[in-house]
């Protein structure tokens, strides 16, 4: 089921700009080898959800999958052949801001080939650019 908050303090969100890097959340911290995106965007709740699908077929029962993006966001849209005016449109979907460098998701206690493997599979349903990633040993 697609993720969603419990409450939130405003209903609708104005569309904002995803400007610079991701400072928070770049580094791999609860796996071995993450997703992190190349390019800003929105992740709806819907992507996030196939993704996790699409791993979790993969990986069976072997290895463990973190998510750390949450869709906090919601996207209005007016229904089509609407004239112009009558105000904002109704929340459509929830959706995940992402900016350059965010680790998206992450695999622990599989080997480096499965896990390229997987976030392969896990790339091609993300509408951003991709790439896969270690963790820095200390």
């Amino acid at each position: 089921m697609a993720r969603m908050p419990k409450r939130v303090k405003h209903r609708k969100v104005q569309r904002g700009r995803i400007k610079g890097n991701a400072t928070r959340g770049e580094t791999v911290a609860f796996g071995d080898f993450g997703l992190q995106c190349v390019e800003g965007g929105w992740i709806s709740a819907q992507t996030i959800e196939a993704g996790r699908i699409a791993v979790q077929q993969y990986l069976r029962t072997d290895g463990r999958l973190y998510i750390r993006i949450f869709p906090h966001r919601s996207v209005t849209s007016i229904p089509l052949e609407t004239r112009m005016g009558k105000g904002k449109g109704e929340p459509d979907f929830w959706a995940a801001v992402v900016k350059p460098g965010t680790v998206m998701y992450e695999i622990g206690g599989v080997p480096e080939e499965t896990a390229k493997i997987c976030f392969n599979r896990l790339a091609h349903k993300m509408p951003v650019k991709c790439r896969m990633i270690k963790r820095k040993s200390i």
